[in-house]
């Protein structure tokens, strides 16, 4: 690619003030309309207690981890709308910014395979990890923030620190 070529020009995102205006009023009315904050990893726990009641319903029904998520249309969950629109968002957000497109982002030393790779074991060990704390970072960070609890406003500093100190091991592959 050569300077002036479309493809190679760096596209702006969305500015951070508006992108978090939006996310705060998106809070604000979560709490006043739902009662309760953000989340995501529900909804993958969700979609499992749902496809293994479709399954195995007398497995799905015995599994006490699972059983609470049962009951009721899935599409009526408030978790899984949420999920849904963080999608919807998304691909508004990409397309309103001129920079949708399918491709694997990787540094210039890293493979498309390995960065597959380790994406899924990155999604996979923060999946777990969400599930084991009974919840993710959007509703620790955001959610508990938002409440002023200690306790989540310790976890997201903790968390963006351990990001910064893993980027400098890593950040060579995108370089």
């Amino acid at each position: 690619m050569s300077p002036g070529d479309p493809a190679s020009e760096e596209r702006a995102y969305w500015s951070p003030y508006v992108a978090g205006l939006g996310i705060g009023l998106t809070l604000l009315l979560t709490f006043y309309i739902m009662g309760h904050g953000l989340g995501a990893s529900g909804a993958y726990t969700q979609l499992t207690a749902t496809l293994l009641q479709r399954v195995i319903p007398d497995h799905a029904q015995a599994n006490e981890y699972l059983k609470d998520y049962l009951g009721g249309s899935f599409w009526q969950s408030w978790i899984v709308i949420e999920i849904l629109g963080v999608f919807l968002g998304g691909l508004l957000g990409a397309l309103t910014a001129g920079r949708f497109r399918f491709q694997i982002e990787r540094g210039p030393h890293a493979g498309r395979g390995s960065r597959l790779f380790l994406a899924l074991g990155g999604g996979i060990a923060v999946g777990f990890g969400s599930r084991l704390a009974l919840g993710c970072t959007s509703g620790q960070a955001l959610s508990g923030g938002a409440v002023l609890a200690v306790g989540s406003w310790l976890f997201t500093l903790t968390f963006f620190l351990g990001g910064y100190l893993v980027a400098l091991l890593v950040r060579r592959e995108w370089q």
